[in-house]
């Protein structure tokens, strides 16, 4: 994802920066405008929990996860580590101020635009209910 594997200068750590902004924004219109500028048209989302395809499933499962998890945000949890247009990272969701609740593991793709094609995501911490 640095300039030579696209045709943007978006990094991985750009785009992962803008995918966790978009888990964060809770402002609809706004979630959406972010939606459509990092995601390809056609992104596809998968975890153990869901598989969305397009913006509208992703930009819906964005707003799901948010109302199951009121005042709790996203943050990265390390360096964004990528080859090509593949990028892994971990990423926490929690309290502003507090320990995560949830880590998990996110699998990226580019596309040619600089854009999320896939995310795989991958859950290595849940509470337990």
């Amino acid at each position: 994802m640095n300039a030579t594997a696209t045709t943007t200068a978006t990094t991985a750590q750009e785009l992962a920066e803008r995918y966790i902004a978009a888990w964060n924004e809770t402002d609809p219109a706004a979630r959406r405008a972010l939606v459509d500028a990092t995601w390809a048209e056609d992104g596809r989302y998968t975890d153990p929990l869901v598989a969305a395809e397009g913006r509208d499933a992703i930009d819906a499962t964005l707003g799901a996860v948010q109302a199951q998890f009121p005042g709790l945000v996203f943050r990265l949890g390390g360096p964004v580590d990528d080859h090509h247009d593949i990028a892994r990272f971990t990423w926490e969701l929690g309290p502003a101020d507090g320990e995560a609740l949830v880590v998990g593991f996110d699998v990226l793709v580019a596309d040619a635009e600089g854009r999320i094609a896939q995310v795989l995501g991958f859950l290595d911490k849940v509470p337990s209910v």
